[in-house]
């Protein structure tokens, strides 16, 4: 154990419960040195290279991985709900196409198949806590808060639950799931490489959309789902170009087993936008699109706050996904079509076979599938929301054309565009995502005609929605500003000017991974800290250590083993916002910044950043009070041959009282002093007084050509 001499002795906070080994450590030497020397090599690498490397690496692992999802749960279906209960459901033109029945054999015995798969889900939901729900949000937490924090075992424990959820009847779909699975492996990826705080963000905010693009077939939805979904009333399109990479990668290894094509087929290829009064239907299905998608959101959160009732039990964890699913197959005794994910019933509905469906059944078939989903994953069943989504949206536009086939004038005679404006509507309304399930459904249906008359509904079902300030996916965040970055950035504005290196302190403990529990108990009362960082014996990080982690440890139990290896970190040359934000997310109030190698340097806490920017705002007013009263702004760019190009500040001879207040350099501000070298495009903000202004632009401008001298 290391205690630096004079360290102050607050500087740790409390932290989280400890997690599973590392990456690293799942690896033997030469896997963590080629994992260490490829991770470096991405870091120093140009945003191009990083990201076509990353973004395929995420992509195929994100196809393989939801693959063996979509198989597991063709498994779960052949031996629970199609052997048990008799019943097979209708499936989708990429799986077959096959009409499916309404007869079911065995009705009685629908309850207890599904509830056996809710049974199932639940005990495994009560080994890995974070396959409950529906996955979307585990992942979107994941890209908000910590990027390493999804666990590599959640990835066997998702498919398995989700599997014996959907398998058997339940109501949810594939893409929540595969969501999570695409966005753990991201997550993997970025303690694999030990990937900034940034890149991480966005390797799992792409796994998350090219889980989904590949599960629907949709791999330019999936790219643009990863900026849209983040945010209620914003999007991240920088995402958009990393994510095209890894869902056209992802697609591509999920086609070489599962077979090309879309998903629901051709239904809408043939449709052309010629009668402007379908405007007017068009935007009917938008108003009772809004209404459905409403009442999902609304059923899931109901459901969700009686689950809650239950308790936090052992039991009460297993027996809520249990009844939620025993309910859901009482519901599929008199409505059998809510069962299972339902995309099959979405590829019925698309033809003009939809008109051998009794019209109740039609008509009934958006409330009973928002019911059976609420049942399924608002109790803690694993399964996805959008493919329910989608069902309720083809529902809602095959029962207007059923209803309007006979009475409204320009009317298409083939419900399909109806049906696709519906899936659009319902879905990218309730989930706040308009633009990206608009291309996702014209992907899986082959039907770029309906777009344009589509934006028409699908803006006003979005509008009506967004009134109520609601959404399917309760990770969201409103906006940007709601980024826990953004939100410092706006109370402290110069930690953007500023380094964690200009930050931080040095560790008052250091613990080796051999250390104890009773001797780490011992030196964290010594010191009176409540954790510390651990490392290994050649004194790389491993993880922290918080005083919680040892209540319940054996005295000899190695702390190597019992600290939280997915801990935030950070680094030196971070900038301190960026820093702030990882500090806010970590729940401990303190991080450990580590160089390239995974050594400790220090650790950041929010009294650090606080007294660095209180430093700069100083300096900034005894810079700026040297100006005098009379001096003005002028802001310029460092001109390739101005004489203030590449030179020190304490050498480029502006005249007295002139104050260079910041330099913006690309994305970064720096507060600068006389060290402070002046680059080429630099742009430079100063108080100038009137007296010095020619001289002072004369040092800016590039100097004159000149004249050719005379014969």
């Amino acid at each position: 154990m290391t205690t630096p001499a004079g360290a102050p002795k607050d500087r740790l906070g409390a932290g989280r419960a400890g997690g599973p080994g590392s990456a690293l450590s799942e690896l033997g030497p030469r896997g963590r040195a080629l994992a260490a020397s490829l991770g470096a090599a991405l870091k120093d690498a140009p945003y191009v290279v990083r990201w076509l490397v990353l973004g395929a690496i995420v992509g195929a692992s994100a196809g393989l991985v939801v693959v063996a999802f979509v198989r597991t749960i063709g498994v779960a279906d052949q031996h629970l709900l199609a052997p048990l209960a008799g019943y097979h459901a209708p499936s989708t033109y990429a799986n077959g196409g096959q009409p499916g029945s309404l007869h079911l054999v065995r009705p009685w015995a629908l309850p207890l198949v599904v509830g056996l798969g809710g049974l199932l889900a639940g005990v495994i939901g009560l080994l890995v806590p974070e396959v409950r729900g529906s996955g979307t949000d585990e992942a979107l937490r994941a890209v908000h808060e910590n990027p390493r924090a999804l666990r590599l075992r959640s990835i066997p424990a998702k498919i398995l639950a989700s599997a014996c959820t959907i398998g058997s009847g339940g109501s949810g779909g594939p893409e929540g799931p595969s969501a999570q699975v695409a966005a753990a492996v991201g997550s993997w990826l970025t303690r694999l490489l030990d990937l900034a705080q940034t890149d991480g963000r966005v390797a799992v905010a792409i796994g998350l959309g090219s889980g989904i693009g590949c599960v629907f077939r949709a791999p330019l939805g999936g790219a643009l789902l990863s900026a849209e979904i983040l945010y209620r009333q914003d999007a991240e399109m920088e995402l958009v170009v990393p994510s095209a990479i890894a869902s056209i990668v992802g697609y591509t290894v999920f086609g070489a087993f599962q077979g090309f094509g879309p998903l629901l087929g051709f239904p809408g290829q043939s449709y052309v936008f010629r009668h402007p009064l379908n405007l007017l239907w068009f935007a009917v299905i938008g108003v009772l699109a809004a209404a459905l998608g409403t009442a999902y959101i609304a059923s899931l959160s109901l459901v969700r706050r009686l689950a809650a009732r239950l308790g936090p039990s052992r039991v009460a964890r297993v027996l809520g996904p249990t009844l939620g699913a025993a309910a859901t197959g009482a519901l599929a005794v008199g409505m059998p079509g809510v069962l299972g994910a339902g995309d099959g019933w979405a590829q019925r509905a698309l033809g003009i076979g939809v008109l051998a469906l009794p019209l109740w059944f039609v008509l009934l078939m958006p409330l009973a599938k928002v019911a059976a989903t609420a049942l399924t994953v608002g109790s803690g069943g694993s399964g996805g929301l959008f493919s329910p989504g989608m069902v309720i949206g083809a529902f809602t536009g095959a029962a207007t054309w059923r209803l309007l086939r006979h009475l409204a004038p320009g009317l298409a005679h083939n419900p399909a565009p109806f049906v696709i404006v519906g899936m659009m509507c319902c879905l990218g309304a309730a989930a706040r995502v308009p633009l990206a399930i608009t291309v996702m459904v014209a992907e899986m249906t082959s039907s770029v005609g309906v777009v344009a008359p589509a934006l028409l509904a699908v803006g006003l079902a979005t509008l009506l929605i967004r009134q109520l300030d609601l959404s399917l996916i309760d990770a969201q965040l409103g906006s940007r500003d709601d980024l826990p970055a953004r939100r410092l950035a706006t109370a402290l504005p110069l930690l953007e000017t500023q380094r964690v290196d200009d930050c931080l302190q040095p560790p008052s403990l250091v613990l080796p991974g051999s250390t104890t529990a009773a001797q780490a108990r011992a030196a964290l009362a010594d010191q009176h800290l409540p954790g510390a960082p651990v490392v290994d014996e050649q004194g790389r990080f491993v993880g922290v250590l918080d005083l919680a982690q040892l209540e319940e440890a054996e005295p000899e139990t190695p702390v190597g083993r019992l600290c939280d290896r997915q801990a935030v970190t950070t680094a030196p040359e971070t900038r301190a916002a960026l820093a702030a934000a990882s500090l806010v997310n970590a729940g401990r109030g303190w991080l450990p910044v580590l160089d390239r190698h995974r050594r400790v340097q220090g650790i950041l806490t929010a009294g650090d950043l606080v007294r660095a920017s209180r430093h700069v705002v100083l300096q900034s007013l005894r810079r700026a009070a040297s100006a005098g009263p009379a001096a003005a702004t002028l802001d310029a760019e460092i001109h390739p041959h101005s004489p203030l190009c590449d030179r020190r500040l304490a050498d480029a001879g502006l005249p007295p009282g002139v104050v260079l207040v910041a330099v913006s350099r690309g994305p970064e501000v720096v507060v600068p002093d006389g060290q402070t070298v002046l680059r080429a495009g630099d742009l430079v903000s100063l108080l100038v007084p009137q007296a010095a202004r020619q001289q002072v632009q004369a040092l800016l401008d590039p100097p004159e050509p000149e004249e050719p001298s005379g014969p």
